[in-house]
């Protein structure tokens, strides 16, 4: 455990109110519980010395490893292929429902399916981030670790009486120790529970087996919802799934990544915490879902959303860009200096001190999505109506003024054009709503104001001497995120001020496919470093191409994306240009916008015969 895996060297599983990763050699390495944005309970992503870890792997044996998911599922396999044999690993967590329980499980089952080979399990769990000490409790049937406010359990699976007497065993304060050789047929295995009612316990097979099976048919059975057909079904419905399980069940709210502190560049100090629900993300997220035909998942973003703007509206101020999976708005940015971070990656930061900037760009994301979700029936209620037409009329005060930007640089603020462009969105969408539902608003100011958006826009936001749409209106920079233009319907993707944005960003942003956000030596963005290209924005640009006329370079440059996918179809924040990933793991973003740029693009081609 001295070294980091890759990022992309690794699964993921949940159970729709936490998750875990799981690397490509059965090392469990970052489980928080018991939601997504509670302290971790084995953080070896970020200190393999002080994080903690599960490893349950090949002992003394020269293998290689493989990782797939059950089809139609998120379970996790792991083979292990040797000259001696090969063995194989499940990993999943059986759903825990739509309300908040400290009790969540992880099921851990090995067996041999030819051959023979010597395993080691090691379980050394580091509470709240390493930072608290806890105690050991041997039991006849299993072991219980104890820290302050939580407790992890782990229950041995008894297969056979006699592989426990072939069983190296060692307890210490640090863990638990076990070593033991599988031989073809052979099985074992754990679950490990937080929250457990009783001591622990040896657990049946057959009961193992009926875990998995419950997990197995909930998830063929969320997947077959789906009305997807297209040209590629299989990473589409992979990324479906990925996305339900960062949705915490209790409320629907969808974080924006399982993960905290992954560098943008190693070694640099990039390091963010996304186990927080960015209003943006999610609301994109409603596009995504309503393509595929989850409605019910549309419609319980929208409830979670109406509780925000309620809120606000209630304090008087605008919306925050993001809270945590609960709603609540304490998102207090704190740095774990004993944690020496993803290879030497500092500062480890938890928390997040974007949440109180100023970004205005949510409010067209917001308004889109309540939009989308309208047409498809889903109707918002009375009260939220009444705080929307508030915060409009906020809008309509505000828009005018710098801004942090989509990107929360800490460069300090300025007139961002796509922190405009959605600012003419939300109020676009917001007269639309009104005429369409019949919804009392002062239609006339939103009108006009979303008027004087689109002037602005095209006086200041477009750059004569670069013949582009830029950054924000003080600056000659590009910026991948206008690559959203044309589908917002703010100007034709035949329009020669676009086509002009697009050969612009062509020639600067674009890399073998592969697209970066903007240039960070070209713009003051408020910290060092540089960063690897953005996996949304490619898919961004794939949209944008087809738009434009250009099928041919869109559907190339989405099957070039797909190859950059880990092994399991899962993407991180961003691609270096060794094709390695980047930034927090797996993110909604990342595939939220494949989904929608699947289906966008099948209907071009389908049009275009």
């Amino acid at each position: 455990m001295q070294s980091y895996p890759a990022v992309e060297d690794h699964g993921l599983i949940g159970d729709l109110q936490t998750a875990a990763l799981i690397t490509k050699d059965g090392t469990l390495d970052w489980f928080c519980a018991p939601r997504f944005d509670s302290p971790s309970i084995f953080g070896g992503l970020l200190d393999r010395r002080r994080g903690g870890y599960f490893q349950l792997s090949p002992d003394g044996v020269d293998y290689t490893s493989k990782q797939l998911y059950l089809p139609g599922t998120p379970i996790l396999i792991t083979r292990f292929l040797s000259a001696d044999g090969v063995g194989e690993l499940v990993d999943f967590m059986p759903v825990t429902g739509d309300r908040a329980t400290d009790n969540h499980r992880l099921v851990r089952m090995l067996r041999m399916v030819r051959g023979s080979m010597r395993f080691r399990l090691e379980c050394r769990p580091r509470f709240n981030y390493g930072r608290d000490r806890h105690e050991l409790e041997v039991h006849p049937n299993g072991t219980v670790f104890r820290a302050p406010g939580i407790s992890l359990t782990v229950h041995p699976i008894r297969y056979d009486e006699r592989l426990s007497e072939e069983h190296e065993r060692a307890r210490t304060e640090e863990g638990v120790h076990l070593v033991a050789t599988l031989h073809e047929g052979e099985a074992g295995g754990v679950i490990l529970e937080t929250g457990c009612p009783g001591p622990p316990r040896f657990c049946p097979p057959e009961e193992a087996r009926e875990l998995l099976e419950q997990t197995r048919d909930f998830w063929r059975a969320w997947v077959g919802r789906s009305c997807y057909r297209g040209r590629w079904r299989e990473m589409v419905e992979r990324s479906a799934m990925t996305l339900k399980l960062m949705t915490y069940a209790p409320t629907g709210a969808l974080i924006a990544a399982p993960t905290a502190g992954l560098p943008e560049q190693v070694g640099g100090e990039r390091n963010w915490d996304y186990r927080y629900t960015w209003l943006r993300d999610a609301s994109f997220s409603v596009h995504a879902l309503l393509s595929l035909g989850f409605t019910d998942e549309a419609w319980q973003y929208q409830h979670w959303v109406d509780d925000r703007i309620r809120e606000a509206e209630g304090g008087g101020v605008p919306l925050q860009i993001m809270y945590r999976v609960d709603g609540s708005p304490d998102l207090t940015e704190e740095v774990l200096d004993h944690l020496e971070g993803y290879r030497g990656s500092t500062p480890v930061r938890i928390g997040n001190g974007a949440a109180n900037q100023l970004q205005l760009d949510i409010y067209g994301e917001m308004l889109n999505s309540l939009y989308l979700a309208n047409e498809h029936g889903l109707k918002g209620s009375h009260a939220a109506w009444r705080s929307l037409v508030r915060i409009m009329d906020w809008l309509c005060a505000h828009w005018d003024q710098p801004e942090d930007g989509i990107w929360e640089t800490r460069g300090g603020r300025q007139d961002f054009t796509y922190g405009r462009l959605m600012s003419w969105v939300a109020l676009d969408r917001a007269v639309r709503l009104a005429d369409r539902c019949g919804r009392p608003a002062d239609t006339a100011r939103w009108t006009d104001t979303r008027n004087r958006i689109y002037e602005q826009i095209m006086a200041r936001g477009y750059h004569s001497g670069r013949r582009a749409f830029v950054q924000h209106y003080a600056t000659d920079v590009l910026d991948a995120s206008l690559l959203a233009m044309p589908s917002l319907g703010l100007l034709a993707p035949t329009d020669p001020m676009w086509q002009s944005t697009l050969r612009a960003i062509d020639g600067e942003l674009v890399s073998d496919s592969l697209v970066y956000r903007y240039d960070p030596a070209a713009t003051s963005d408020g910290l060092a470093g540089r960063e690897s290209t953005f996996t949304m924005c490619t898919f961004w640009y794939v949209q944008a191409l087809a738009e434009s006329g250009r099928l041919d370079d869109a559907q190339l440059t989405f099957e070039k994306m797909l190859t950059y996918s880990n092994q399991l179809g899962l993407y991180s924040e961003e691609i270096t240009p060794a094709g390695e990933q980047a930034g927090n793991f797996p993110q909604a973003f990342s595939h939220l916008a494949l989904i929608s740029t699947a289906a966008n693009l099948d209907r071009l081609l389908d049009a275009h015969g």
